[in-house]
């Protein structure tokens, strides 16, 4: 079992450096007690960075993945990448920082874009995907041109005028009672989450979600949107970019 440490608090998103225990040693990677490294899931791409104990040299983090209740830390070099590595060692683990803060700003952007087109033209975000600076969301109908300006320009002005977001937790019973038509999104929570771990956008969206999120609508920057794209299906496609690399945030 690892502690998705990373989930507690808004603040904790930011956090790029911590120790933590080894608790087992797969093929090719480690488990760890604890971790602040967000393996890949909900269109979130994962972390990489760094491990490194007293007694061996520094070794790269390629890839992170949930394995049931485990986060699996894959290293470079496979089994070479951790010989010497022991159960019940104590590691520093170091995050790649420009990567987790470009990932914060995107899906922070994509939860307060889907709000603002579901307020505006009343389409819910059925997948949303991350990848480099670019984020993609499938709806589950067409957006016009226009709607899309005005999306940009609500985007704009939060960032203009920041609103706060925090991380809450609310009994699964009482989430379930929420009605469907109060929501930006489709996808559906699994059975097991108990409670749910909501990110609420001040005023803007309120979603289920365990993804890295900013503290502020501030530190989205400036966003550039591609023209939308209608779909097969009925529905329609927005791509939009971070189109600045405003200073990193300070850490927790």
């Amino acid at each position: 079992m690892t502690e998705l440490a990373y989930l507690a608090t808004i603040d904790d998103a930011y956090v790029r450096e911590f120790r933590a225990s080894v608790v087992a040693l797969p093929p090719g990677g480690v488990v760890l007690d604890r971790t602040y490294f967000y393996p890949t899931g909900g269109g979130q791409p994962c972390d990489v960075g760094t491990l490194a104990s007293a007694d061996r040299p520094t070794v790269d983090v390629v890839d992170v993945s949930k394995a049931g209740p485990a986060v699996v830390h894959r290293l470079k070099g496979g089994a070479a990448g951790r010989s010497g590595l022991r159960v019940g060692e104590e590691v520093a683990g170091t995050i790649d920082w420009g990567r987790r803060y470009r990932h914060m700003r995107l899906h922070t952007a994509q939860h307060f874009v889907s709000g603002r087109i579901f307020h505006r033209g009343g389409q819910r975000t059925r997948r949303a995907n991350f990848s480099g600076t670019t984020a993609r969301l499938e709806l589950d109908g067409p957006l016009a041109p226009e709607l899309v300006a005005g999306v940009a320009e609500d985007v704009r002005v939060a960032v203009e005028a920041p609103r706060a977001i925090t991380i809450r937790r609310l009994a699964r019973a009482d989430w379930d009672r929420h009605p469907l038509s109060e929501r930006s999104g489709l996808v559906p929570l699994p059975p097991q989450v108990d409670p749910v771990r909501v990110v609420d956008i001040d005023g803007y969206d309120l979603c289920p979600c365990g993804g890295t999120h900013l503290r502020s609508t501030g530190e989205i920057g400036a966003v550039a949107f591609e023209p939308p794209v209608p779909t097969g299906d009925g529905g329609g496609r927005l791509v939009f970019t971070l189109a600045d690399a405003p200073a990193a945030a300070r850490p927790a």
